[in-house]
């Protein structure tokens, strides 16, 4: 077995249908020896029973509750076969060659542990793909946004758009996490993937326990995925923004010194508190409901208490 595709799915019936379409298809016409497993976490969208009838050929893992992503991929890494494993978003269209690129980059270069491809919006503008581990400036970018050109630039640990442009692979700290293609001898050397963290932060946890093991990672231009982002309902999703610094205070304990956890907490704290006084600002205004306020400002002091 060539490679293994792991993809978790929560409610994505019909963006996980379009994924495995352009994915078998991709599948189809390489001469890879190939697998796909569909794991799902406790769905109520009739994911299970579409992936069951249309999809019979891939092996389908259906949870009862909702186990977090990173549990659900672990599963999938256990029952996997391949000497490369893929780990893919359900809002992800593959491109035509994508995988065989990416999987050829791994075969012929010993040394990297892990590939990701260039990743696109559906309109085809480029969309940023990789990253740098994080750092306090960063983190500071993310609640006081100085300048637009910054939140684009290698203080805010993106990398160049010439590097994607060139079209040559380049090194990185890690892929975002919608697709990540890894070999298997990384994996047994490295672990799993930890599930302290049910969302968030678990991939580039993975990464920096690669790095530290000596493992290259790698973005591959060449290799096109779309990724679909949410799109804006006008909700604010409190149990996920909770959930986003809870992972983060994990990576921070587990990678980084005494003094970056200080500094991290701090500004986390002010850019909560500065956070809770636009909401009201926004509540007299009438641009949200008090019930809505309620509901951020809770999830405001719930982040201030992990903090």
């Amino acid at each position: 077995m060539d490679l293994s595709v792991i993809i978790v799915s929560h409610n994505t019936r019909e963006l996980l249908a379009l994924c495995l379409d352009s994915l078998l298809t991709n599948l189809a016409s390489s001469a890879l020896g190939y697998e796909v497993i569909v794991v799902d976490n406790a769905s109520r969208d009739r994911t299970v029973e579409m992936v069951q009838e249309r999809f019979p050929q891939v092996q389908l893992l259906a949870n009862e509750e909702n186990l977090g992503f990173a549990a659900a991929n672990n599963q999938g890494l256990k029952a996997s076969k391949g000497n490369y494993l893929l780990l893919l978003n359900p809002d992800t269209l593959v491109q035509s060659e994508a995988l065989q690129l990416m999987f050829q980059f791994l075969v012929s270069h010993s040394r990297v542990g892990m590939v990701g491809p260039k990743l696109l919006y559906p309109d085809g503008r480029l969309q940023h793909s990789a990253f740098s581990f994080p750092t306090l400036p960063m983190i500071f970018l993310d609640f006081f946004p100085l300048n637009h050109r910054l939140i684009n630039s290698r203080l805010n640990g993106r990398y160049p758009r010439a590097l994607y442009e060139a079209g040559e692979p380049f090194p990185i700290d890690h892929p975002l996490g919608a697709a990540m293609m890894v070999r298997r001898e990384t994996v047994d050397q490295v672990g799993p993937l930890d599930e302290g963290f049910f969302i968030y932060c678990e991939e580039v946890d993975w990464c920096m326990r690669m790095k530290k093991m000596g493992w290259e990672i790698f973005c591959l231009p060449q290799a096109g995925i779309v990724h679909y982002v949410g799109k804006s309902t006008g909700q604010f999703r409190e149990a996920m923004y909770v959930e986003l610094h809870r992972s983060r205070y994990r990576l921070y304990e587990k990678h980084y010194g005494p003094a970056f956890r200080v500094m991290a907490r701090l500004i986390v704290g002010l850019g909560v508190r500065r956070e809770m006084l636009k909401a009201r600002r926004e509540a007299r205004q009438g641009r949200v409901t008090r019930r809505e306020l309620e509901k951020r400002l809770d999830a405001y002091r719930r982040v201030l208490e992990l903090s």
